[in-house]
């Protein structure tokens, strides 16, 4: 299986985000061709960071244009799509939620029907999240809950879940969907997000700000084991068994927003600074607790979490600390 995304022709939607320009750096690394649909040219990039531009082959465009995702499919001879494309920040959903559904929801059913008509499509990978499941009293997750969405992001991942499954049953695509933990790593620059807010405060001596809490628990993944986990799932997708299945990407081990403060922290070595906790209780656009079992993923796909928590840390603070200096 070492050469097996060699000349292969992979379509990513998103490529230039966080968890786009890392799949895609390691599929250059193995030798495919990649083409990255860019909806707009970002200040901080993931192809400019990883030194990817000269790489890849970049579309300029919307996944929700039609004509562009069928003409993107045939000129390429797309083999294999990852779907990453997406409004990913909860409080802009909260805030912009046709947008939020737009992106998201019309972008999936729009791709999946492109791929359709293209009829040559070896496997598609479309990007869900763990927060599609809503709240549930029983964790941790598992692919068989139920979804119970609550709030636009959670509602729109949850709908773009249920397209693709739909597409799979109803039209034999070869298509599945990953649920994911928190992603973290090098290179996220969506400073809402509380790992790399946290280690920019602490190496710039700042206290770090906590908005809730601190008791909420999640799930936290990082960028390399998440890589690894669309690889794998792709290349299983030679076995039809896979087409229209659900699989929860995380480690299963939950922490506190407190205590991954507390961690990045002590791996920055800055004791002497403490977290300011703002939040007086739960915040009510967020779940209390989420995490995730990925025995599903051990079993049909042989793939779990190897990073862990202080390690992918301990790289993550490396990367931006080389970052800010420069």
């Amino acid at each position: 299986m070492s050469n097996f995304w060699k000349g292969r022709n992979v379509f990513i939607t998103g490529g230039d985000g966080f968890i786009g320009s890392w799949l895609t750096k390691a599929l250059v690394e193995k030798g495919a061709n990649v083409i990255c649909l860019i909806r707009d040219i970002a200040q901080h990039g993931g192809l400019t960071l990883h030194k990817l531009n000269n790489s890849v082959e970049m579309v300029f465009g919307s996944v929700t244009d039609y004509a562009l995702m069928q003409r993107v499919l045939n000129e390429k001879k797309v083999d294999t799509c990852f779907h990453l494309a997406a409004q990913a920040i909860v409080r802009v959903a909260n805030e912009s939620p046709l947008s939020t559904f737009e992106s998201n929801i019309k972008g999936t059913w729009v791709l999946l029907e492109a791929c359709r008509s293209y009829k040559n499509i070896s496997r598609i990978i479309v990007a869900s999240s763990d927060k599609a499941y809503g709240k549930h009293e029983k964790l941790p997750y598992t692919e068989e809950f139920a979804l119970l969405p609550v709030h636009p992001y959670e509602a729109s991942k949850a709908c773009c879940d249920i397209i693709v499954r739909s597409y799979a049953q109803t039209y034999s695509l070869p298509v599945a969907v990953t649920r994911c933990a928190n992603a973290y790593g090098g290179g996220d620059f969506n400073f809402s997000r509380i790992v790399p807010d946290t280690i920019r405060s602490v190496l710039q001596n700042k206290r770090p700000i906590i908005r809730s809490d601190g008791t909420p628990l999640r799930d936290y993944i990082y960028i390399k084991d998440i890589v690894e986990a669309y690889l794998t799932l792709a290349q299983k997708m030679d076995d039809k068994k896979v087409w229209g299945e659900v699989f929860n990407f995380g480690t299963a081990r939950p922490i506190s927003v407190l205590d991954l403060v507390k961690k990045i922290i002590q791996i920055c070595q800055k004791p002497s600074l403490k977290p300011l906790i703002k939040g007086k209780g739960k915040l009510k656009d967020e779940l209390d607790q989420q995490y995730l079992s990925s025995k599903k993923a051990e079993r049909m796909l042989f793939w779990r979490a190897k990073v862990t928590l202080e390690q992918g840390l301990s790289e993550t603070v490396d990367w931006y600390r080389c970052y800010l200096k420069k």
